[in-house]
């Protein structure tokens, strides 16, 4: 019987009609095949040759070399694991700041204060500037000698080469860099989930003398999970992946290079080296390596909120 209604219900009809949805379907599945899924295979196969990338060099099978060297082989071994742990503390740090910004932010601009959308569009302005820009802009006001934050340092009495410094003080410029280029758009995200809260339930709990506090913590912070759950992932899986900054910012630097940077530069002759080669099936190894850590981060990302939306909404 439930068969027979879910049969008079389904809206394509029988026989072939019924293959409708799937015939609906194929254009984008086959797109996805073309630009997604294609060139991950592709990349997986890469990382098992010494391809090169240059037209006419031969490419051979290797196996597990690649895989070998990235991880266990040499002094070059210990660089790329230094890379994956800057990786990991670039990701650490700018998913905690950006994320802890970005929900004070949107607390605030969330309140009837006067010229909130003017504040709302001047933070959220950084989201739409492209990469490059972003760390053009940066480097400008970066600059040493008379550089805008330069000056302002020099009021203190503090001297600073800033990108030009030490490994540790350009790691560190390139995380506020990225902060302000994105926290706009977890700004956003959280108070489009704001505006999702019913004003009736804070009326409820005025009346029941609680304060600001107690509405955050009993009211706010549970209604906002689904936002709470997106940007948390948002902001882990795209500072894992995050590399355009630092090419722009700093380039090849010993000592900052996060892990997809050292893809690029591997991939495309970029390690600073005057003969430096094209290693694209190397870098493809370290792509599969980065996958890997972007798949098991994120696969336990998931599993929290999703326990956490469970334990609030049920």
């Amino acid at each position: 019987m439930a068969v027979e209604v879910v049969k008079k219900n389904y809206l394509f009809g029988g026989g072939w009609k019924s293959w409708t949805p799937v015939f609906l379907l194929l254009p984008g599945f086959g797109l996805y095949l073309l630009i997604a899924f294609g060139p991950s295979l592709a990349t997986a196969g890469y990382s098992l040759t010494d391809a090169t990338g240059v037209r006419g060099a031969p490419v051979n099978w290797i196996g597990f070399d690649n895989y070998d060297e990235f991880l266990f082989r040499g002094l070059a071994s210990r660089d790329n694991i230094a890379a994956l742990n800057r990786t990991l503390i670039f990701s650490f740090l700018v998913t905690t700041v950006q994320f802890s910004l970005g929900l004070g932010l949107a607390l605030l601009l969330n309140q009837r204060l006067k010229g909130r959308t003017f504040f709302r569009t001047l933070f959220f302005l950084p989201v739409i500037l492209g990469v490059v820009i972003q760390g053009l802009m940066w480097k400008l006001f970066l600059l040493p000698n008379g550089g805008p934050v330069s000056e302002v340092f020099g009021l203190f009495g503090i001297q600073s080469e800033f990108l030009g410094g030490q490994p540790s003080e350009a790691f560190l410029w390139v995380i506020v860099v990225q902060i302000w280029a994105n926290v706009g758009i977890t700004m956003v995200i959280f108070l489009a989930g704001m505006q999702t809260i019913d004003e009736d339930l804070y009326e409820a709990a005025r009346i029941d003398g609680a304060g600001g506090w107690n509405l955050f913590r009993n009211i706010t912070w549970p209604q906002l999970t689904p936002a709470i759950n997106t940007n948390f992932l948002l902001n882990i899986i795209g500072s894992l992946q995050a590399w355009q900054l630092f090419l722009v910012l700093i380039g090849y630097k010993n000592g900052t290079q996060v892990l997809g940077y050292e893809i690029f530069a591997q991939g495309f002759g970029q390690t600073g080296g005057v003969s430096a080669a094209f290693r694209q099936g190397f870098a493809a190894a370290a792509s599969i390596v980065l996958f890997v850590l972007v798949l098991v981060l994120g696969l336990s990302a998931n599993w929290f909120v999703n326990r956490r939306e469970k334990k609030y909404l049920g």
